[in-house]
């Protein structure tokens, strides 16, 4: 395991009979799971005029006082995917409210927007961040994102810089998909065809389920021929929202474009077998040159998946890494 701008490395051992990383991104889909969450509030929270996303709200008893975490997750996943769930129930012992936050359109809410979600949406999680300010008072912020949503998440803390709101403290990342091109077209290669379909297969019903939610607005058609996420990301994500096919919004949504100007306390947590998310040497340069960022790379860990040992807690490593990152804060 390397490391960068931490004095005291972290170390994953995978779960028995789990090493390798298809074994540990396949063993994170299908191992069962139990959470000891109390109800949260659902709340709509409006990201553009007449837009809004589906949060599901974990408070402390004091939700002023406590670090409140915007969680969000990756593609085709939403509110309920399981580490999703499994950062709230840490979060929530560890004295914190947690929010876990739907992108636009998932978690069963393609009727609330008429647009689709997508890497860039970084808007998003600052007008959700902006949203509980307001509303609910809260005095400390971190944010927290699972591979798209580590993208999302690195993007809008790297766009505050310095001038982001003053309750916020930190941000960590799972296996973030700060380089987009590259990984797309890892996804594509032959080791890594089941976890290209299965997006694909999801991104298609969600488009149809879009369709009919708003008549008119999606050409169907334009779903024919796609054999990888660039073909849907070339014919569907950029065209239908603003992007000049899937090079410039791999280029323009891209975390690695502001690692620099991260100004809070972040860390990065990667594996090095993860199956497709790629970091480029020059992004990996722009992590080592900020000071501010944590950079934890584990030989073993596959992708967002981490499944340990159960010593002393349920094994899920990347979860309690971030909660504990984000406890120093």
């Amino acid at each position: 395991m390397t490391s960068s701008h931490r004095k005291d490395p972290i170390q994953f051992k995978p779960r028995r009979f789990l090493a390798g990383g298809h074994r540990q991104t396949i063993a994170s889909f299908f191992l069962p799971r139990r959470f000891n969450l109390a109800p949260s509030e659902e709340r709509l929270i409006e990201v553009e005029p007449g837009i809004q996303v589906m949060c599901h709200c974990h408070w402390q008893a004091d939700r002023r006082g406590a670090l409140t975490v915007i969680v969000l997750h990756g593609l085709e996943g939403s509110s309920d995917s399981q580490y999703m769930l499994g950062v709230a129930e840490k979060g929530m012992a560890a004295g914190m409210n947690v929010v876990r936050m739907n992108q636009r359109t998932c978690g069963g809410t393609d009727w609330l927007a008429p647009t689709l979600y997508h890497s860039g949406r970084s808007a998003d999680v600052a007008a959700v961040a902006n949203h509980l300010i307001a509303k609910d008072g809260i005095s400390r912020l971190a944010l927290c994102g699972f591979s798209m949503g580590g993208n999302i998440v690195l993007k809008t803390a790297g766009e505050w810089g310095s001038d982001g709101p003053a309750q916020f403290r930190a941000v960590a990342a799972i296996c973030p998909a700060l380089d987009l091109a590259v990984s797309a077209d890892a996804l594509h290669r032959p080791a890594n065809r089941l976890y290209e379909q299965y997006f694909l297969w999801k991104l298609k019903a969600r488009m149809r389920n879009k369709a009919r939610c708003f008549p008119g607005e999606y050409d169907l058609s334009r779903l024919r021929g796609l054999k990888s996420l660039r073909d849907f990301d070339d014919k569907v994500t950029a065209y239908y929202s603003g992007f000049n096919g899937a090079s410039d919004y791999y280029a323009r949504a891209a975390a690695a474009n502001v690692l620099d100007k991260i100004a809070r306390p972040a860390f990065i947590l990667y594996a090095k077998n993860d199956p497709f998310i790629r970091i480029t040497p020059e992004s990996r340069q722009k992590i080592a040159a900020n000071s501010n960022i944590t950079f934890v790379e584990t030989e073993d860990g596959g992708h967002c998946s981490f499944v340990g040992e159960r010593d002393g807690y349920d094994g899920h490593f990347a979860e309690r890494a971030a909660i504990d990152f984000l406890k120093e804060v």
